[in-house]
């Protein structure tokens, strides 16, 4: 009898396992990083623009910042560009660009036909720093404070919304912890 019955408790476990795992309040928009509330990877790329100049984790050095992972053929990428410019122009917190696995001619015409909303850009061509940082596709998001600490990461295309949700209450709380 308990030779008839073991599949068919281990089925009834494994239906309570997926149920779970996929259930309604899953955010699949949330994989959370291994460097939350710890120190962000360091970086040292070659400029998408220049690559004779070297674009380095110390750019954000001492404020808030927000680090983009993006690429031409990535459509969410494309997708949330008009909100990063948006964010860009009103200049209340600097946006750095990392280009990730993409090719350089392409990813200069990009900026130049849709806008550049980066202070600076490097050029991760090889995805080193993106696998440093945990990066499983873009865009990917981070938002990193005054000390350099990941205070958020978000995955998928950036929003008013999620801007308005997700980050500016944590870029409020860290300039006025730290004034």
């Amino acid at each position: 009898m308990l030779r008839y019955l073991s599949p068919l408790l281990f089925l009834a476990v494994l239906i309570i396992v997926f149920a779970k795992g996929l259930g309604p309040e899953r955010n699949l928009n949330e994989l959370p990083s291994p460097f939350l509330d710890k120190q962000a990877p360091k970086f040292d790329l070659p400029g998408l623009i220049n690559p004779d100049e070297q674009i380095s984790s110390s750019v954000y050095a001492g404020e808030v910042a927000i680090v983009n992972f993006w690429a031409t053929w990535c459509g969410g990428c494309r997708q949330e560009h008009g909100f990063l410019m948006e964010l860009s122009r009103k200049n209340e917190i600097p946006i750095y660009g990392i280009d990730w696995r993409d090719r350089r001619v392409e990813a200069l015409n990009w900026l130049s036909q849709l806008g550049d909303p980066y202070r600076v850009s490097g050029f991760d061509a090889d995805a080193t720093t993106g696998i440093d940082w945990g990066v499983y596709g873009a865009p990917e998001t981070f938002l990193i404070g005054k000390d350099g600490r990941l205070l958020h990461k978000h995955l998928g295309p950036l929003d008013r919304n999620t801007w308005e949700t997700d980050f500016a209450p944590l870029i409020a709380a860290e300039n006025g912890a730290q004034q």
